[in-house]
């Protein structure tokens, strides 16, 4: 019997992943059975359950998926010299997140935002969870530290302010939106980037 190569068995697991994000941000995650899973991806019990065991491993990896996406672009954006501006930078990270590029098929009608808003409502209950998303927004809130670091040393922010203050903000407008955009519905992610550059300006002197 031939074997199956790695890049297959990656590629079926991504897809039973993206599967179930897609049910979980439709019908929420209780709403969501295995068997609704196994339709949506078109699979036997037998194939999906090779990779996880049930919704709560499902879960876990989504939510991997989503902090991992964000970790990877402030890192990214923690190597530039100096870093785009606050305004600039969340707002881009925002729209990659929001876009759903790492769950195809799940970007469209705000479904992202209410399956980002349903992980961290199961934490509170799912000890498991509430561990690996706990693990998951120290990388996170590593790499934001990095990114304030760098505007610190670059004279472009105060240096008198801890970064990992400044960090946590940030993380919390990040996350204020997403629960926006979950409740009240979809709004650009210029009007995040707006209102943070009305923020930023209220330093600035008035011309004349």
């Amino acid at each position: 019997m031939a074997r199956v190569s790695q890049q297959h068995l990656d590629a079926r697991r991504q897809q039973i992943l993206d599967g179930a994000a897609r049910c979980f941000a439709r019908n929420g995650f209780h709403a969501t059975s295995m068997h609704d899973v196994l339709r949506e991806v078109d699979l036997s019990a037998g194939a999906v359950y090779r990779y996880f065991a049930g919704k709560e491993e499902l879960i876990g990896a989504i939510a991997t998926e989503v902090l991992d996406t964000i970790r990877e672009a402030f890192e990214d954006a923690a190597g530039q010299s100096p870093p785009k501006p606050p305004d600039v930078l969340i707002t881009e990270v925002m729209g990659r997140v929001l876009s759903g590029e790492f769950i195809p098929g799940a970007g469209n009608g705000g479904q992202i935002p209410r399956l980002i808003v349903q992980v961290w409502t199961e934490t509170l209950r799912n000890e498991s969870l509430s561990t690996l998303i706990r693990a998951g927004y120290g990388h996170v809130h590593a790499a934001w530290v990095k990114v304030v670091e760098a505007y610190q040393a670059e004279g472009l922010m105060r240096a008198d302010v801890p970064a990992e203050h400044v960090a946590r903000t940030m993380i919390g407008v990040a996350q204020g939106f997403v629960a926006q955009q979950a409740l009240f519905g979809e709004v650009p992610v210029e009007v995040l980037r707006n209102g943070l550059r009305g923020l930023m300006s209220m330093g600035e002197q008035k011309a004349g």
